[in-house]
């Protein structure tokens, strides 16, 4: 399967990375060796390593419970095809990642002091996708479990506010709530492209709760 690719790849390269500062600083998410030194592998490669084990395997378990459905289950029956729907999710992994990162390119290009690395954008194209798919499916949002369309907006909303706040200089966490809040975005823009009938089912299964 596709996505245990991806798990055996990130699992792999984080783990070496982690043996390696070195490696680690190679690969990373760098605008400002991205503009001048035209090191533009660092786009992709950073997504594919780790800050620590727990994000390790935050990251990892969370693109395993919704990546792994998607894959097998549902983009099969969404497209019609396994090959169809392979190529998609294909897309939406690595297009969460470049969706995620650009932003940050062109606000960091000139910061020698700003740097990222995790799939995050990925992760989040992934899972908000599944999200459209299911929305009346249960997540557990910091351990409380919640509808996935509620899960969504909160994530949505949240991300959002605190990006305001990162710009504005009033908070700071180290996280990049751009790569979480870019990346829902594009699974968003990938839905809407491709199956745009999704977004129907999804505001109709949403307004049958009420």
């Amino acid at each position: 399967m596709i996505t245990y690719t991806f798990l055996a790849i990130i699992g792999i390269f984080s783990l070496y990375c982690f043996s390696s500062p070195e490696a680690m600083q190679k690969y990373l998410f760098f605008p400002y060796f991205i503009k001048r030194n035209k090191e533009h592998y660092r786009f992709l490669t950073h997504a594919f390593i780790h800050g620590d084990y727990i994000h390790l395997l935050f990251n990892m378990l969370a693109l395993y419970s919704f990546g792994s459905d998607l894959e097998k289950n549902i983009f099969p029956r969404l497209y019609g095809s396994q090959q169809l729907g392979s190529v998609i999710y294909i897309l939406l992994f690595t297009g969460g990642i470049y969706a995620a990162s650009f932003t940050e390119y062109y606000r960091n290009r000139d910061n020698s002091g700003y740097s990222s690395l995790g799939a995050s954008g990925a992760i989040s194209a992934i899972m908000f996708v599944w999200i459209l798919l299911n929305p009346t499916g249960i997540i557990a949002l910091f351990f409380i479990p919640v509808p996935g369309w509620l899960a969504g907006i909160l994530l949505l909303g949240i991300s959002y506010y605190l990006i305001q706040r990162k710009r504005k200089g009033t908070y700071s966490d180290g996280i990049s709530h751009e790569a979480h809040f870019w990346g829902a975005i594009f699974g968003i823009a990938v839905i809407a492209i491709t199956k745009p009938v999704v977004l129907k089912w999804f505001l109709y299964q949403i307004l049958s709760v009420f």
